[in-house]
């Protein structure tokens, strides 16, 4: 029987794995934001273009240390990237997260509180069309890539949905504008929902589809604050007022009522239909092996 030293379980401690993906994604994303950057800086190509050069590269780099370093750390074929079902997974994903939002921003409007001011030219949802894709990019595969995949090995599917729900949340309380309320909102509806989704799919293609199109309706096309950041430029100048539990004050439709019933249906919706792909704790399973050697 092989003998597993100190050193192999240090490394191969959850953990560890989670820290060491953390810093190689973190590293390879900002290397490339500065690279980029530099030598965009040398070139004729306005704002938008270079955000949007910027935004492609960097994710790319992030999606590609991810990759490489799993590979060779966990000595496994990366399936949570694979292209099989990619187009399907990016496709309703895209539905998901443009029809969530669009039902929280209809809320609104029958309330009375939202009001189009302008209707401006497409080349105006470039940077929240850059900023959505990147931000859903890098947080998905940080989130749920590293710490709800590793974490969820050892203590299981609903375990690992509430943790890095909280950690999602709590990440968020450091944005402008935030409100312990607001941190909870988005813990319940990209915690939750995000999770489930790559529970369904077993892939971050379908999570980062609906992470990018839910910010990207909110800020992009419907011009509303985006978890309590300043707004961008977007497709339509929008006023939003009303009740902060309907719109979401100065942090966003994020941080609505609304949001959450539609965000935890759906994710309540994902997981019923996930049933057959959930992973239980590793405790749980030990009990299952011993009875069935009892048998």
């Amino acid at each position: 029987m092989e003998t597993i030293t100190t050193k192999q379980r240090i490394l191969n401690a959850p953990l560890t794995r989670i820290l060491l993906g953390l810093i190689v994604c973190f590293i390879a994303f900002i290397l490339a934001q500065q690279l980029t950057g530099k030598l965009l800086d040398l070139t004729v190509a306005d704002k938008n273009l270079r955000n949007l050069i910027k935004g492609i590269l960097s994710s790319a780099a992030v999606i590609g240390a991810y990759i490489y370093f799993f590979r060779k750390y966990e000595k496994r074929a990366i399936t949570e990237f694979s292209g099989k079902g990619i187009a399907k997974y990016v496709v309703i994903g895209i539905g998901i997260g443009v029809l969530l939002q669009s039902l929280t921003i209809l809320v609104i409007m029958i309330n009375g509180g939202f009001e189009i001011v302008a209707i401006n030219p497409i080349s105006n949802i470039i940077i929240p069309f850059t900023v959505a894709f990147s931000v859903a990019i890098f947080e998905e595969i940080l989130i749920r890539g590293i710490i709800f995949r590793i974490v969820e090995e050892k203590l299981g599917s609903y375990i690992s949905l509430l943790i890095t729900a909280i950690i999602f949340g709590g990440l968020h309380l450091a944005n402008p504008n935030s409100t312990l309320m607001s941190g909870v909102c988005v813990g319940i509806e990209a915690g939750f929902l995000m999770g489930a989704a790559y529970i369904y799919a077993r892939n971050l293609w379908f999570p980062i589809a609906i992470h990018f199109a839910w910010n990207f309706m909110q800020s992009g096309i419907f011009g509303a604050i985006t978890s309590g950041n300043e707004k961008t430029s977007s497709l339509l100048t929008t006023r939003i007022t009303g009740s902060q539990l309907i719109t979401g004050g100065e942090f966003g439709p994020e941080g609505t009522i609304q949001a959450i019933v539609f965000c935890l249906l759906a994710s309540i919706l994902l997981m019923i239909l996930s049933r057959n792909k959930l992973i239980y704790p590793y405790w749980k399973e030990r009990a299952v092996i011993n009875y069935t050697k009892n048998i």
